[in-house]
């Protein structure tokens, strides 16, 4: 269903697959961008705990379409200006499935509260 590809004399990287093509028809679903508020709407503690907790949410919302982070086609990462971009990536390397999915990464002003310091958002296909 999905084919992640990253043409020849491009660089990789395990953060993202450069192309993700769907293969065939099929659902889709638009995550919205999940931050790292827990369940009972306290805000995890730095970059790191924010990270799991946004993708926690971010699985919960795929299961319920019976989906998984196998099925995401691309992520949208938004972080907060001042966030140390090798924390992210030390918290969001183990997460991802191999390959990675796409993905595009910007560093914004803010986000909906000042706590917040990661937003992640999905287009997952099965």
């Amino acid at each position: 269903m999905l084919r992640k590809f990253n043409p020849s004399g491009m660089p990789t990287s395990p953060a993202y697959s450069h192309g993700v093509e769907i293969t065939s028809p099929s659902r889709m679903l638009f995550v919205s961008g999940q931050v790292g508020m827990l369940a009972d709407g306290s805000v995890a503690e730095g970059v790191g705990d924010q990270v799991r907790a946004a993708i926690a949410n971010l699985d919960t919302v795929l299961a319920e379409s019976g989906m998984s982070r196998a099925d995401v086609a691309k992520y949208t990462i938004f972080l907060a200006e001042g966030v140390s971009i090798d924390d992210y990536r030390a918290a969001m390397g183990p997460l991802l499935p191999a390959p990675p999915p796409a993905s595009s990464l910007f560093f914004v002003k803010a986000l909906a509260s000042p706590a917040f310091l990661v937003e992640i958002e999905a287009i997952a296909v099965r």
